[in-house]
Formats: structure tokens, C-alpha cells, sequence
């Protein structure tokens, strides 16, 4: 029994904090006020729905991640880890119209779901664009088997 206690913790604290960090790490960048990545407003723009790709690309991943270990397939992996990645981003849109000087955007949410669906799409073709190197490391982290 505590062998069994052991491995589910072990599981839990590998697999599944770092998703937990990560969507925390979001909620606290949501909660605060807006600061402008540029004064230029396009350069601005960029700067920020660039971060929002990336951001949910990396849940996304988190999550395929955990999926997996957890015994799903593959396929099944990917699209949960994405649709859930989207309704994270839809709550966090929400959950910014609680934060003084922030508002919920729709626009928004789609680059979350670009990254997410990027993310779920590099994952399921196995990194097949990138340098071996980079799917040695996606190995590495459980991303590849």
C-alpha cells in the first residue's frame, strides 16, 4: 500500500504539479494590471499575443504530458490537452474582467487556442520539423516516447 502511496505521489509531484505551477503562473500574470510591452502599439501587440502562444503551447504540453502518464493514447492526449489548454484560456479571459485595467478578449483566446493547437499538432507529428536534437530533448522530458 505505501509503495502504491509512493508512486502516486512521485506520479503526482513529476507529472502533474508542473501543470498545476503553470496554470497558477498564468492566473497571477492575469490578475495583474496590464503593463505595455512597447510603446509602439504594434510592436506591443506582438510582444503579447507572441507570449500567449507560447504560453499555451507550454500548458498544453504540460498537460499532453501528464495525459500520458497517466494511460491515455496518444490522439486522446493531444485533443484533451488542447481542449482543456482552451477552456483554461477562456477562463482566464474571465477572469481578467475581475482585474482593474484588464478586459476580456476574444482574440485573445484564439492565440491561446493557435498555441494550444500548435502545440498538440508539433506533439502529434513527433517534432518531425525539428533538429533531432530537439526531439532527443522532447524524449527526454516525456513529451516523445
Amino acid at each position: 500500500m505505501t509503495n502504491n502511496l509512493n508512486l502516486y505521489i512521485k506520479k503526482f509531484i513529476f507529472y502533474w504539479l508542473p501543470v498545476i505551477i503553470w496554470a497558477i503562473v498564468i492566473f497571477i500574470f492575469s490578475a495583474n494590471p496590464t503593463t505595455r510591452a512597447s510603446e509602439i502599439h504594434w510592436q506591443d501587440f506582438v510582444v503579447k499575443k507572441t507570449a500567449h502562444v507560447f504560453i499555451y503551447a507550454i500548458l498544453t504540453t504540460l498537460l499532453y504530458r501528464s495525459l500520458i502518464a497517466s494511460g491515455l493514447d496518444t490522439k486522446k492526449s493531444a485533443v484533451l490537452s488542447t481542449i482543456i489548454a482552451i477552456l483554461y484560456g477562456f477562463s482566464d479571459e474571465f477572469h481578467q474582467s475581475f482585474t482593474p485595467g484588464r478586459e476580456p478578449k476574444l482574440r485573445d483566446v484564439f492565440f491561446d487556442t493557435f498555441g494550444s493547437a500548435t502545440a498538440a499538432y508539433l506533439i502529434l507529428n513527433r517534432f518531425k520539423f525539428f533538429p533531432e536534437r530537439i526531439r532527443t530533448l522532447a524524449r527526454k522530458l516525456e513529451i516523445l516516447k
